[in-house]
């Protein structure tokens, strides 16, 4: 069989590699989006349940929970689908793989700590740690990077709380892993 080379012209060459570079740049900040959207998610509910415990007495403190994790995950599969048109890379495949296990861990923590009675928040802290340091090595991002090692901290600083303030420190964490990377790499000039 005849095998039919392509040559290119050193120009040809490098508008192909400028072409890689910019999509490169361009899919970076497409991540973005499911870090503002989890942020917002979590945050939001974090807070919430932390306020409806404290200042109220009523007994569906924990309903924000349930209902913005819902909202997130139909945010998600949106995304996902609104990004299926393009090009996946392996770094993407693999990121995706990545948050779909992170996510079934999320869910299993959360049932196996509540029907323990216990709060959540400080194994949810780690397995975001876990999730956003592997993201930010693998993007070469270093708010993402200090993101998950904040995570971690916060998920000791958890443990030498009150269980009543986890829920308060587990929204600040989330911000400051989750949301002000997310808008660090949304609007990061790579």
């Amino acid at each position: 069989m005849e095998t039919i080379e392509n040559e290119m012209n050193p120009l040809q060459s490098l508008k192909l590699i400028s072409d890689v570079i910019l999509r490169t740049k361009d899919q970076l900040r497409s991540y973005s989006t499911l870090y503002l959207i989890w942020g917002w998610v979590i945050a939001l509910a974090s807070m919430s349940f932390f306020a409806l415990h404290a200042f109220t007495s009523s007994s569906l403190f924990f309903l924000p929970f349930p209902v913005l994790v819902l909202t997130g995950i139909v945010l998600t599969f949106r995304y996902y689908r609104s990004e299926r048109e393009t090009s996946e890379t392996y770094l993407a495949s693999y990121l995706k793989k990545l948050w779909f296990v992170l996510g079934i861990c999320f869910v299993l923590t959360v049932f196996i700590s509540l029907s323990q009675k216990m709060q959540p928040f400080t194994y949810t802290l780690l397995i975001g740690g876990i999730g956003t340091l592997v993201s930010g090595l693998n993007l070469n991002f270093k708010p993402l990077i200090a993101g998950g090692i904040l995570f971690f901290i916060f998920a000791l600083t958890s443990i030498l709380i009150p269980e009543q303030y986890r829920s308060l420190l587990h929204g600040i964490a989330v911000i400051t892993g989750y949301l002000i990377p997310g808008y660090l790499l949304k609007y990061t000039k790579v």
